[in-house]
């Protein structure tokens, strides 16, 4: 991977409406990201955050602008398996147990060796979920569930994580036990990552940069660094310096902050 993992530079996105003038979903958005940094992508409704992640991962298309993951078209990466993705919906076929559900990506590709099935193991091992080997999904609970799909998004072993408001239905309770799982997760592996989330806490607790995008059109309106050193605990939701950077994202949000422009 070249130093910047992810190069978006001026990205436009329209969307064609029956009756009516296209919709700019995107205007212009550039960003750079790191090679094994963690970044949160912020934003009301609407502001066009999960249609970027989407041309990140080569599911939709530009209408102008440049992106390149790793130096290269984010669909060269995709066929070659060097991207992985969850969404909010785990998307788990129910007829698969869980090592069937975390393979299938490799079955897509053939990959059926010794190596890869090592791979499995020590992923679903990973995500916390030894013993769970042969249930099905509907024997899981929401927050298994979600592991089982970021162990899939791993199992390529991607240069670029991609995540789609992966704990979006999950209760406050639960949330943040995951959101210290992804941490742990993320700390053994340094895979590129890019979380979309509503989220403030969740943003500031797992990212090393919070990017806010403010919509009608999507544009980015400030990138604000995190400077919490890793790993981080669940007590930080409660200290005074993490509460004061919540509100400085939040101030951005809603419109009378100052955080650092894009």
């Amino acid at each position: 991977m070249s130093a910047r993992a992810i190069r978006i530079e001026a990205v436009e996105r329209r969307f064609e409406r029956a009756g009516q003038s296209p919709l700019l979903a995107l205007d212009r958005v550039s960003l750079d990201l790191p090679a094994g940094s963690f970044t949160a992508l912020i934003g009301p409704s609407g502001c066009g955050k999960s249609t970027l992640l989407r041309l990140v991962a080569g599911l939709d298309e530009p209408d102008g602008g440049t992106l390149q993951v790793g130096g290269a078209a984010p669909r060269v990466l995709q066929r070659q398996g060097r991207l992985g993705i969850a969404f909010q919906d785990a998307s788990l076929l129910p007829w698969r147990s869980v090592v069937d559900n975390v393979r299938l990506p490799l079955d897509i590709t053939g990959q059926r060796d010794a190596a890869s099935r090592e791979r499995i193991a020590d992923l679903v091992a990973l995500v916390g979920l030894q013993g769970f080997e042969g249930a099905l999904p509907a024997q899981l609970s929401g927050g298994m569930r979600q592991r089982v799909a970021i162990a899939r998004a791993l199992v390529t072993e991607p240069d670029v994580l991609l995540l789609d408001e992966p704990f979006g239905a999950l209760d406050q309770i639960l949330r943040r036990t995951m959101n210290v799982e992804l941490q742990r997760i993320w700390l053994r592996r340094a895979t590129t990552t890019v979380l979309v989330t509503h989220g403030i806490d969740e943003a500031v607790f797992l990212a090393d940069r919070v990017v806010v995008m403010q919509g009608h059109p999507g544009r980015i309106a400030a990138v604000i660094d995190v400077p919490f050193a890793r790993p981080r605990p669940l007590a930080l939701f409660g200290d005074a310096a993490f509460r004061a950077l919540e509100d400085e994202v939040a101030g951005v949000l809603y419109g009378h902050g100052t955080g650092a422009p894009a």
